[in-house]
């Protein structure tokens, strides 16, 4: 398989720094070698692939902020380059590392600060030893994978809150 190379039509390159093409390339390295040739089966048995979860913490793709805490305090285009590159695989994939970092760590430390909470979950979350959930009720659809054939919608058995 030929490495992605993307596509740059606004020459948005220019502006990154080289840390922030470093993060670019490790991210779509591991995507390319990883993650594209194992995903068409895990989407056609409907199983997300789990064992990728600890390869994308050592990565550091869930320590994007803030710094310390097992995090690398990284800034909001990095974070944004990490999950397009994971989009570009797998919408399963990315939205894990968003639940975990965004939705999950980043309310921990900007409401909690410096408290014992942040010192006691973030770096376990960081390093994926915790994680964060999230679900949609009643999903009508599902998200089309790298390899482009459509999902088979997902049907839920929990019932939805009323509102």
């Amino acid at each position: 398989m030929t490495p992605y190379s993307g596509l740059d039509y606004y020459a948005l390159d220019d502006l990154l720094t080289d840390e922030e093409r470093m993060i670019r390339k490790t991210v779509r390295d591991f995507v390319d070698r990883e993650a594209v040739p194992i995903i068409e089966d895990h989407h056609t048995r409907e199983a997300f692939p789990r064992h990728l979860i600890p390869r994308m913490a050592e990565l550091g793709f869930l320590r994007r902020e803030p710094e310390g805490y097992g995090c690398a305090g990284l800034n909001n285009i990095s974070y944004g380059l990490i999950c397009q590159e994971l989009e570009r695989c797998d919408s399963g994939l990315r939205s894990m590392v968003s639940v975990q970092g965004s939705l999950c760590m980043h309310p921990i430390h900007a409401f909690r600060l410096e408290s014992a909470e942040s010192k006691r979950w973030l770096p376990a979350m960081a390093a994926v030893r915790r994680s964060a959930a999230s679900a949609s009720p009643s999903p009508t659809t599902a998200p089309i994978p790298a390899h482009g054939k459509p999902a088979r919608a997902p049907t839920a058995t929990s019932s939805s809150c009323p509102g």
